[in-house]
């Protein structure tokens, strides 16, 4: 640690600031780049081989590619890890550093964007769109899982008490929430965006 470091860390340090907890829930993390336009396929096939690699790590839940509109040349790389462990294994590897010294020069501009737990339900954060949209969405959601639930499970739990057909009803819509999200977010990535076709 740098002496400037030191310096700044020093008040958390004599307040005695608690360590960052590792997140032990699941963390997606979306990757960003701005591809060269005479390079999208090379890009195309390193992504390919990237996602065929990262699904070896002990933790990997899953990884998708998201490719841009007409518009744009930007690519969403999309991973997602059980949780902060599994997650620091893969970006500490030597597998990972060979991968990102292949990419670099296919890239004009890169961002990373994290989300842990229920902010990953949307699976495009590297560039957000309008709030409103997302929100539209959520509301449209939340509304087809509540009718459907009032629709088929509360004739067959009517006779439950209050708080246990609530407590069913929350577990119902955040699980179904974890679910669709983010296959509707990859989806609907462009709308979410406000990126326009054409």
């Amino acid at each position: 640690m740098t002496v400037t470091a030191r310096l700044r860390s020093l008040p958390e340090r004599l307040a005695g600031a608690p360590a960052r907890r590792a997140v032990t829930e699941p963390v997606t993390v979306t990757v960003a780049r701005v591809v060269r336009p005479a390079q999208q396929a090379v890009f195309e096939r390193w992504a390919d081989d990237v996602q065929e690699l990262v699904a070896t790590f002990p933790g990997h839940l899953g990884s998708s590619l998201l490719r841009p509109g007409t518009a744009s040349d930007e690519y969403h790389l999309v991973y997602r890890f059980a949780d902060d462990e599994s997650l620091a294994a893969w970006e500490r590897s030597p597998e990972r550093r060979a991968a990102l010294d292949r990419v670099s020069r296919l890239v004009q501009d890169e961002r990373v964007a994290r989300a842990v737990g229920l902010e990953s339900f949307f699976a495009v954060p590297a560039r957000p769109g309008p709030a409103w949209r997302s929100w539209v969405l959520t509301v449209a959601v939340v509304l087809a899982l509540t009718s459907t639930f009032q629709l088929v499970a509360v004739p067959l739990v009517g006779h439950w008490p209050w708080g246990s057909r609530l407590l069913l009803s929350a577990v119902y819509v955040v699980s179904a929430l974890r679910v669709l999200m983010p296959r509707l977010s990859r989806r609907l990535g462009p709308w979410l965006q406000g990126v326009r076709r054409g």
